[in-house]
């Protein structure tokens, strides 16, 4: 991302005066695999870390579990 990378975007996200801006999933799409690095991912504010090369059922298990309601 030219302007901020997605830890940056997700806080900036989340700091909106937004009703959405708390709630809204947002999911970590990155080589980055450590664990270490789901850990940023995940104080950072988002939901949810899946590493590339992202397993199309592995995706959608996850949106369903971040979009059921």
């Amino acid at each position: 991302m030219p302007v901020m990378n997605g830890l940056d975007a997700t806080k900036a996200i989340r700091a909106l005066d937004h009703p959405d801006a708390k709630t809204i999933p947002i999911i970590a799409l990155t080589a980055n695999a450590f664990d270490e690095d789901v850990q940023r991912s995940l104080q950072a504010g988002m939901n949810a870390h899946l590493s590339k090369p992202v397993e199309s059922d592995h995706l959608s298990r996850t949106l369903e579990l971040l979009i059921r309601d």
